[in-house]
């Protein structure tokens, strides 16, 4: 992490890792003496915000890694960690100098809660907070949602494929993912292997022509030019946080609708006026996928439907979907024997025609 406020909860201090006496709540969202450490003698704080006057750079110049990293032009310290960083169980420690002086060890962390069902994390100082492979949602700070984390359904594409249920129905077999590339950051190949591979490796009796892929992974030594990093780089006199922005653009290369540009859920443009009109549908949401798989069948005759089509009339998103016999087979095999914690949304989400 490069700044005390990327943190999600408090560093610990060699002493306090070999230490017994320690007890770290692994409870990220109570309120309770947020702004302070268990040890209340520790010159640490839990998370150290900047203040309107003190430009971001200033605070990250005060926190020296003990890691090798690159340098880019900017002088800003690059996120490159190389995977030899990381422990066995794939947590890189990092030992850095708080601005006290203190020495703090911490490790790589995320804000994502487990899902219900799942054992959880111990919280335990250190290496040791997190148990890896647990299902998780997003976001990884804020309200906890029904959205499944990035590395989650990722790993569950490699699985079943990122087509989807109602795709398969016009599909011999799945579409998979070649080859996955990760931005510039701290980075394990450890680590990504196990998320989004490993933990499916052993999953069996899948129906014809899915099965767990050997994924390529691959690190690129390009930085998104507009990661925080990045940005902070370019903008050294700008004072305060920066904040993450809540567009979202999706590009597919269809030429009729290649862009989806959406704000918080909605379309870019849309007044409050019109968000209960369809027009304040995202183009990518669930309803407007349907319809242009409705499309895509209105412009087949029916006795060149699929034999998965034709046996039963369907008429509900969920039917249709449920209708993919192999695809909600392999789903079905894959929850069983490695996602048993998945979030399922409530059964009326799809009841629309």
């Amino acid at each position: 992490m490069l700044e005390f406020e990327d943190q999600p909860c408090c560093p610990v201090s060699r002493d306090w890792v070999n230490s017994p006496s320690v007890v770290v709540s692994g409870n990220l969202e109570a309120p309770k003496n947020e702004g302070k450490c268990e040890d209340s003698d520790s010159p640490v704080t839990k998370k150290m915000k900047l203040e309107p006057e003190a430009p971001a750079r200033e605070v990250a110049s005060d926190v020296t890694h003990r890691q090798s990293f690159d340098k880019q032009e900017s002088g800003q310290i690059s996120p490159t960690v190389s995977s030899s960083n990381f422990t066995a169980e794939g947590l890189a420690t990092v030992t850095i100098t708080a601005p006290s002086g203190a020495k703090v060890v911490d490790v790589y962390r995320t804000g994502a809660k487990c899902v219900p069902g799942e054992a959880g994390d111990s919280g335990k100082p250190g290496p040791e907070y997190h148990q890896v492979g647990l299902l998780r949602v997003k976001p990884g700070r804020g309200d906890r949602t029904c959205s499944m984390s990035c590395s989650d359904k990722l790993a569950r594409w490699n699985v079943v494929g990122c087509q989807g249920a109602l795709l398969m129905h016009f599909l011999e077999e799945p579409i998979y993912l070649s080859a996955l590339v990760i931005g510039k950051c701290p980075y394990s190949q450890e680590v990504m292997q196990r998320a989004l591979i490993g933990r499916c490796r052993n999953v069996s009796a899948l129906p014809k022509g899915f099965g767990v892929q050997e994924l390529k992974i691959q690190q690129s030594d390009l930085l998104f030019e507009q990661s925080r990093c990045a940005v902070q780089a370019k903008r050294t006199d700008s004072p305060g946080r920066f904040v993450p922005c809540g567009a979202a653009i999706s590009w597919s290369a269809v030429s009729e609708q290649p862009l989806d540009v959406t704000a918080n859920g909605f379309p870019q443009g849309i007044t409050k006026k019109g968000i209960n009109n369809h027009q304040a549908r995202s183009r990518i949401s669930k309803v407007d996928l349907f319809r242009s798989f409705q499309k895509l069948l209105s412009s087949i005759s029916e006795d060149k439907w699929p034999d998965s089509l034709r046996r039963q009339k369907l008429e509900t998103y969920q039917e249709y979907k449920e209708a993919a016999s192999a695809y909600q087979e392999a789903w079905s095999a894959l929850r069983r024997q490695a996602f048993g914690s998945w979030i399922k949304n409530p059964p009326d989400y799809h009841q629309f025609k």
